[in-house]
């Protein structure tokens, strides 16, 4: 992970150079640092609960990204998110559990298998819910509060990740063997530059969508994705759908389509509410001319 941030900081360093790009920090130090920090818990806490849940439970438990967004946005960001908000975020998820808790196999993945659901698996997962909807609603934040630029977010937090990582290698005495296993092994460096170009890019898009949209929006698409692979994947290696999968996919998609149009209803009425006054006083000054 450290090798990662390292080149990650680094490209980001070259781009913003190249672009004459501001370098200075537009918010104060901790705050890129609790982005950091979460965004390190998140990633742990993933990867840790794979040795007691799971695999279904951890993809489970990722369809439930909506909720603790929603619960940070109002405890953060003193967002008040309608009744109609709630609700939907919870059909997304129980469309989600349909669709993974029955397979049209017996076993959704080999990974699962003589893996038995622990309460300490079980509450990583939590961790990691939580960590990962405070990260991007904490940058959601900061990206309204500071109306900062992605790139300035982007090399910050990294640079972050990379000092904190550094220095928890050093305190667990793995700088050592982490050094001389890329050492011996020269052909990982390909890997690590592959990784760290492909995590770039992929943060300029997460940022860009949180700084845009809002952190419940990139929740929404995470969730989605992650059940749009899942079918992709079923079609393309040829795997059946239970019909259970079906209609977990219909209620997920049937929700999200219904979210938008909700949206889009009041803002017609509004437009349609001013237009009609316009017109009321357009023909005010019609009959009544100065």
């Amino acid at each position: 992970m450290w090798g990662n941030t390292m080149v990650t900081e680094h490209l980001m360093r070259i781009w913003i150079k190249a672009r004459n790009k501001v370098l200075e920090p537009v918010a104060p130090i901790y705050k890129y640092c609790l982005v950091s920090v979460s965004n390190i818990l998140t990633t742990s806490c993933q990867y840790e609960a794979l040795k007691y849940v799971s695999f279904p439970v951890q993809t489970l438990a990722k369809c439930a990204k909506m909720i603790p967004v929603m619960v940070w946005g109002t405890v953060i960001m003193q967002k008040k998110y309608r009744g109609t908000d709630y609700l939907l975020a919870f059909i997304v998820t129980l469309g989600c559990s349909v669709f993974i808790l029955y397979p049209a196999g017996t076993d959704i993945s080999p990974y699962g298998r003589g893996r038995e659901n622990t309460v300490w698996g079980v509450l990583l997962m939590l961790g990691y819910l939580g960590c990962d909807g405070f990260t991007s609603t904490f940058q959601d934040k900061m990206f309204k509060g500071y109306n900062m630029e992605i790139h300035n977010q982007i090399f910050y937090t990294t640079l972050c990740s990379c000092v904190l990582s550094l220095t928890g290698l050093i305190i667990q005495g793995q700088l050592l063997p982490a050094v001389e296993f890329v050492y011996l092994h020269k052909d990982c460096f390909f890997d690590i530059a592959l990784l760290s170009t492909v995590a770039t890019a992929s943060q300029f898009f997460i940022s860009y969508t949180i700084r845009t949209f809002g952190a419940l929006t990139f929740a929404t698409i995470m969730t989605t994705r992650q059940l749009v692979s899942i079918i992709l994947s079923c079609v393309w290696f040829s795997h059946p759908l239970s019909w259970e999968q079906w209609i977990g996919a219909v209620i997920v998609f049937g929700a999200i389509y219904s979210k938008s149009f909700l949206r889009k209803a009041p803002e017609k009425t509004t437009t349609s509410s001013v237009e009609h006054v316009q017109n009321g006083n357009s023909n005010n000054l019609k009959e009544n001319p100065c």
